[in-house]
């Protein structure tokens, strides 16, 4: 292919131009306001005074929470529950002189206003979602993190939550993020690759997404998946933004790539139920269409890192 009047090889104007695209927006998950500081851990007092201005979210062992019509999370005084932290407690931060902590419910009910990130996290604000957030990733750590690793004594939470020790060995472990990679696919023109997973609700599909392994980078990842998902080579990979998915512990981990429409679709068996090139018209329908099918594609929850791919590559203009 001859070379561009700006001197670049091998891409049509449109592939140029469709490179271009950001998210449409931080992702809903991403948000956070308060302070994390590590110095804020390794409290003296044990996080007493922290605890005494504190404010806790409870979250259930389904990771919901109570969250007001208002869109707030329906959070408690520290103080209703002692006067120093609850030894299952986690600190998840601080803001405006006001701490905020995390504590397991034994709730596990279908109560009225009790809802889990996906669905209630796209409507909190962005304190409120970062505490959110990190309360459910924090939580379900706690709970498969009892046991040490290497002499498989118990262990316990110190550093108000964000770290267990070893009672045998007196081994310390931090909270584990397992990051993946997530790609937007597309053409450089109007296309768009989405695939769908055979336990997704009818016509719901999204872009391509995977773990990464020991010892690969994160850009070898997104071609590894793209081509064990779906049987496509693909180029121009780049990066695009993150957002943690707590479920149970991951970094999603956001990238765009092209490849062409004449590589066949082959979809990972067991893995991969459909894979197909949607047109952009499509796309920016489903958009509008509030979470209903147009011609058989539902788009995921805008909750999504996914989400915010999609619409951001839609309604790029260059």
């Amino acid at each position: 292919m001859s070379a561009l009047p700006d001197g670049s090889q091998g891409m049509t104007r449109e592939a140029l131009a469709g490179t271009g695209f950001q998210l449409d927006s931080p992702p809903l998950l991403s948000r956070s306001t308060v302070d994390r500081r590590e110095e804020l851990r390794d409290s003296l007092d044990g996080g007493t005074r922290l605890w005494k201005a504190g404010r806790v979210v409870l979250v259930d062992s389904k990771g919901r929470t109570p969250i007001h019509a208002n869109g707030r999370l329906a959070m408690q005084p520290a103080a209703d529950f002692g006067d120093a932290p609850a030894p299952t407690s986690v600190l998840l931060g601080v803001e405006d002189d006001v701490s905020y902590w995390a504590l397991r419910t034994d709730h596990d009910g279908e109560a009225e206003g009790w809802l889990d990130l996906r669905r209630g996290g796209g409507q909190l604000n962005d304190t409120d979602a970062g505490l959110f957030t990190t309360a459910v990733g924090l939580l379900s750590w706690h709970d498969n993190a009892r046991y040490c690793a290497v002499c498989g004594a118990g262990t316990t939470r110190v550093r108000v939550g964000w770290a267990r020790r070893c009672t045998g060995c007196e081994r310390e472990e931090y909270p584990r993020t397992d990051p993946a990679v997530i790609c937007l696919v597309h053409d450089g023109a109007d296309h768009v690759l989405l695939a769908r997973q055979p336990i997704w609700p009818p016509h719901r599909f999204s872009v391509l997404a995977g773990f990464v392994e020991v010892g690969e980078s994160l850009e070898a990842c997104v071609a590894r998946e793209v081509a064990e998902e779906v049987g496509v080579d693909c180029s121009e990979i780049r990066y695009l933004g993150s957002q943690p998915w707590p479920f149970p512990r991951s970094l999603m981990l956001g990238f765009t790539a092209t490849a062409s429409r004449d590589q066949p679709l082959i979809p990972a068996d067991g893995e991969i139920e459909e894979a197909r090139w949607v047109h952009r018209d499509t796309i920016l329908a489903a958009l509008d269409a509030d979470g209903e099918a147009v011609d058989g594609v539902r788009l995921p929850p805008s909750v999504s890192i996914a989400y915010r791919m999609i619409k951001g590559w839609a309604t790029w203009k260059p």
